[in-house]
């Protein structure tokens, strides 16, 4: 594995990201890619369960807010659609395993392939190395981006979704399972913009309102000269602080874009927001990364 040194530390420390070619093997990569076939091959979708799935607020409003399919994906593996891929019945306009958006949010936990990734010694090690003491997995996604299709992910922060306080106690790891390059749709980040907080939460609303999730605070406009691609090959992770503003452009390419990420929250002397819209379970406590 590649051996992380204290200067790619403080260089995380200061950019908010940082990017570790070649941690994973091809191997464990395609182990990834096999597994997750294999469970797109088993999807059972009911028609009511058919969620797009939209970064756009309104339509992210709408799509997961007429339903509690989203809300109560935090402890099961669910999916999530590109938008056009269904007709008004729900049925499948193109191949079902071109039509998935990603699938959530805790397969970290209920699948054996990529529980054993998550967990992997090389992944506590980076942990120690970051000084987490008691760092625990809150969720993980596994993310197509389709060829043609793979919608656009407008600039956010984590922090948006998954919220603690205080801040800056959230981590994500981004594992690209092929190479990600900027005509498939890599990550965008601004390097240094995880220093200044966070403008906007997405918050759990009271019951009976017409929606489950609601905006607060607004995404302020991020100047577009300011973002760097971060192109990475099959098997490299990017590490992710909770507050760093970052985004993915529509994949216009002929090759998918597929990635494996998690986030961890340090939970030592921290408290996960109860207003979030992924809360832990009796079935599902966050388990530690460290086992």
């Amino acid at each position: 594995m590649a051996f992380v040194t204290q200067h790619q530390i403080r260089k995380f420390r200061e950019d908010g990201f940082l990017v570790l070619e070649h941690f994973f093997t091809a191997e464990e990569c395609d182990s990834m890619r096999n597994q997750i076939q294999k469970i797109v091959a088993e999807m059972e979708v009911p028609p009511h369960c058919r969620t797009e799935f939209s970064t756009k607020e309104d339509e992210q409003l709408q799509a997961q807010g007429s339903s509690d399919y989203f809300l109560t994906s935090g402890d099961k593996i669910r999916f999530f659609f590109e938008k056009g891929v269904l007709d008004e019945k729900g049925n499948f306009l193109i191949p079902k395993e071109k039509s998935v958006s990603k699938i959530g949010h805790a397969l970290h936990a209920c699948d054996p392939v990529f529980k054993q990734i998550t967990h992997s010694s090389k992944v506590q090690e980076l942990g120690r190395k970051l000084g987490l003491e008691r760092p625990v997995v809150v969720q993980s996604m596994y993310i197509f981006k389709q060829p043609g299709i793979g919608g656009e992910v407008t600039p956010h922060q984590d922090a948006t979704f998954l919220h603690t306080e205080p801040l800056g106690r959230v981590l994500g790891f981004w594992i690209a399972l092929e190479d990600a390059t900027q005509e498939n749709g890599c990550l965008w980040f601004i390097p240094g913009s995880h220093t200044s907080g966070i403008t906007r939460r997405m918050v759990r609303t009271p019951s009976g309102s017409s929606t489950c999730v609601e905006f607060v605070g607004s995404e302020p406009c991020y100047d577009d000269s300011q973002f760097i691609p971060l192109p990475i090959s099959k098997g490299g992770l990017i590490l992710i602080h909770g507050e760093v503003v970052h985004k993915s452009e529509l994949n216009s390419s002929e090759s998918s874009r597929h990635v494996f990420t998690f986030h961890v929250m340090e939970a030592k002397d921290t408290s996960w927001s109860k207003e979030n819209w992924l809360q832990p379970t009796p079935e599902l406590p966050f388990p530690s990364l460290y086992t």
